[in-house]
C-alpha cells in the first residue's frame, strides 16, 4: 500500500462522481486517481491506474457493477466498496457474494445533495483498507461451493450447553454469518441472535436472504418476539436488542439508539443482556469487523461463565472486533471461521429429529 489509498470512483452520475470524489479527497490519506462512468470505462481505468480500491455503483447502463465485479475477481482482484442506492438494496448481497468487501447506501439512485451525508461512513470504510485481508475474500469467492446441509446430530445436553447463541459481525460479516448457518445441523434447537452492523432495511433483507439460503427459520427481530427453539433473529438496523423474561419465557426487547451509541445494533448491548439473563448458558461468537464492538459484552459473558469464540486472524477479513475480544482475555476459543461450526455443535442443544 502506498502512502495514500488510491481510489477509482465508478458511478454513471457526474454529480455523484464529483461529490464522492470530494468526500474522499477531504482526507489527506486518500487520493482519487480516476473516475469512470460505466463498467467498460472502469475496467480500462483499473488496468491503467491500478487503484488500491474501487467505489462501485451497481446499476449503470451497459456493463453494470456486477459484471465489473466478476471481471475483477477473475482477472485483476481489487477491493471494492459498493456505493448502492436504496432502490437496489437486494443487489448488495449479490455484490458481497461476488467479492465486494462492504457497502454504503446512497440516498437515491439519482443525483442528490443528501449524498454528502455519507461522508463519515464512506471515509471510515475506505480508510479501513490497510486492515483488510483481501486475500480472504478472494479465497472465499474462488472456493465458493454448493451448500451441503449437515445431517441431524442428536447430542446429549452438557454442562455448558448453550441456551442462546449470539453472533456479532461488521465488515465482511454477511458471508461469514451465512457460512456458519449453512454448516449447522438441521436439528439445532438453540435459538440464535445475529448482530450484524448494517443499516435499517438491509437487516430485514439480510434475514430474508439467510432464510432462503439456509432453509432455517430466520426473521428480523421485532419487539416482543418469543425466543423459541430453532429461531434465528437478525437484530434490526438502527435499534438496540436485549432480552426480557416473563412467566419463564424469553422475549426480544428493542430499544431506540441513544445519542451515545456508536453502533445500532450493538453487540455490547446484546451481549450484556444475554449475560444477565442466561449466564453460563450463552455462547457468543465474534466475527470479522472493524473496531471493538462486542469486547465489553464478551467480557461480561465470560465473567458469567458463558463461552466466547473469537474468529482468528487466519480467516477474518478485518481482524478488529475479534482481535479486541482476544486481547481482553474474554475469548475461550480463537479459531478460524471453518472451525467455529464444530464449537457450535459442541455447545448447542439438539433434538433427535428436525423440528422445522
Amino acid at each position: 500500500m502506498k502512502d495514500k489509498i488510491r481510489v477509482l470512483v465508478v458511478d454513471d452520475s457526474p454529480y455523484n462522481r464529483k461529490v464522492i470524489s470530494e468526500i474522499l479527497e477531504s482526507s489527506e490519506k486518500i487520493e482519487v486517481v480516476a473516475k469512470a462512468f460505466d463498467g467498460e470505462d472502469a475496467i480500462r481505468k483499473i488496468v491503467a491506474w491500478e487503484p488500491d480500491l474501487i467505489t462501485l455503483d451497481l446499476e449503470m447502463p451497459g456493463m453494470d457493477g456486477f459484471a465489473v465485479l466478476r471481471w475483477l475477481m477473475a482477472n485483476h482482484p481489487v477491493p471494492v466498496l459498493v456505493v448502492s442506492s436504496r432502490e437496489s438494496n437486494r443487489s448488495v448481497f449479490k455484490a458481497l457474494d461476488l467479492g465486494a468487501y462492504d457497502f454504503v447506501v446512497k440516498p437515491s439512485r439519482s443525483a442528490s445533495p443528501k449524498l454528502k451525508e455519507l461522508e463519515q461512513e464512506l471515509l471510515s470504510k475506505v480508510l479501513s483498507i490497510p486492515s483488510l485481508q483481501f486475500e480472504k475474500i478472494k479465497e472465499r469467492v474462488v472456493n465458493a461451493q454448493k451448500i451441503e446441509f449437515p445431517p441431524l446430530m442428536p447430542l446429549p445436553r452438557g454442562e455448558h450447553s448453550a441456551e442462546i447463541i449470539a453472533i456479532a459481525a461488521s465488515t465482511g460479516g454477511p458471508p461469514a454469518v451465512q457460512y456458519l448457518l449453512t454448516k449447522l445441523p438441521k436439528n439445532l434447537l438453540t435459538p440464535i441472535i445475529i448482530c450484524q452492523h448494517m443499516p435499517p432495511i438491509f437487516t430485514a433483507l439480510f434475514a430474508e436472504r439467510l432464510a432462503a439460503v439456509t432453509k432455517k427459520r430466520v426473521k428480523e427481530a421485532s419487539d416482543g418476539d418469543e425466543i423459541s427453539p430453532q429461531m434465528v433473529f437478525v437484530a434490526p438496523g438502527g435499534k438496540q436488542v436485549s432480552v426480557i423474561t416473563e412467566k419463564n419465557k424469553n422475549y426480544i426487547k428493542l430499544y431506540d439508539r441513544s445519542p451515545d451509541d456508536k453502533f445500532a445494533p450493538s453487540a455490547n448491548h446484546l451481549f450484556h443482556s444475554l449475560a444477565d439473563h442466561f449466564g453460563k448458558n450463552v455462547l457468543a461468537i465474534i466475527l470479522t469487523g472493524m473496531g471493538d464492538d462486542g469486547k465489553e459484552g464478551a467480557m461480561a459473558i465470560h465473567s458469567a461463565g458463558g463461552k466466547v469464540v473469537a474468529e482468528s486472524e487466519k480467516s477474518a477479513v478485518i481482524y478488529g472486533m475479534p482481535r479486541e475480544v482476544a486481547k481482553s482475555g474474554a475469548a475461550d476459543y480463537i479459531v478460524p471461521l471453518e472451525e467455529i461450526p464444530e464449537l457450535l455443535v459442541k455447545f448447542g442443544i439438539f433434538g433427535t429429529e428436525k423440528l422445522q
